[in-house]
């Protein structure tokens, strides 16, 4: 009799240790399956959220950025409404002008270009030079390059002090940022190397360069390039 009850008392124990082994495996279970749900929840979220982001365009239609602008072109042909010609080929030549400033210390800082631009220090821009800028010390005597007749004496709003010269074969020369207009007046008759005024800084649009001459020539009314009738 107590061998039968020491033995259902085994038994028993062994079913509660059984049910206890089960009840353990299913809580796993329960757990294991609980968190591939929520771990597959969260990616499913996270993927959504990366579908619902909104896609980057470039939407900057103005242009390129200001660290890509292009620098000017200065090779590119300018458009001008100033009429000049190619006097290359003129009649006269070269020997039949002077220089307008003879001093050792003069030299051309800016030539003639009607057809390209080049930049202005003054006006940080860049843009046509209808004349031939020469920089000399202030005061060095401008001379005139050939005979003839002054027809203006004036106040240019752009090229300061100037004098306008008329020469045969329908030829103007002009001499502007000069530093006095007081040795000539207009009706004057003048001689080639005849002192006319002094190199000067009167431009406003050259003001930021050093002193010197600015000298445009005309012929027919049209600009011309005064290298091609004068040796710099």
């Amino acid at each position: 009799m107590k061998i039968c009850v020491k033995h259902r008392r085994k038994k028993r124990k062994k079913k509660d240790k059984d049910k206890v082994a089960i009840v353990l495996i299913l809580a796993f279970c329960v757990i294991a399956l609980t968190s591939i749900f929520t771990l597959k929840s969260n990616i499913d979220k996270i993927n959504g959220k990366d579908s619902d982001l909104p896609v980057s365009e470039n939407t900057n239609t103005d242009g390129p950025a200001e660290n890509d602008m292009p620098a000017p072109d200065t090779s590119k042909e300018a458009s001008s409404d100033i009429p000049t010609i190619d006097s290359r080929d003129n009649e006269k030549g070269v020997s039949e002008f002077i220089n307008p400033v003879k001093s050792e210390q003069a030299a051309v800082t800016n030539p003639y270009s009607m057809d390209k631009l080049i930049y202005s220090v003054t006006l940080d821009q860049y843009m046509t030079h209808c004349g031939i800028d020469i920089e000399a010390p202030e005061d060095t005597q401008v001379l005139a390059v050939a005979d003839g007749t002054v027809t203006a004496v004036y106040e240019d709003d752009r090229y300061g002090l100037s004098i306008e010269i008329t020469h045969a074969d329908d030829i103007i020369t002009i001499y502007s940022n000069l530093s006095t207009d007081e040795m000539v007046e207009a009706g004057d008759t003048v001689t080639a190397g005849q002192i006319i005024g002094g190199v000067g800084s009167t431009g406003l649009f050259e003001a930021l360069e050093p002193a010197h001459l600015h000298f445009e020539m005309l012929k027919g009314g049209a600009y011309v390039n005064p290298a091609d009738y004068i040796t710099f």
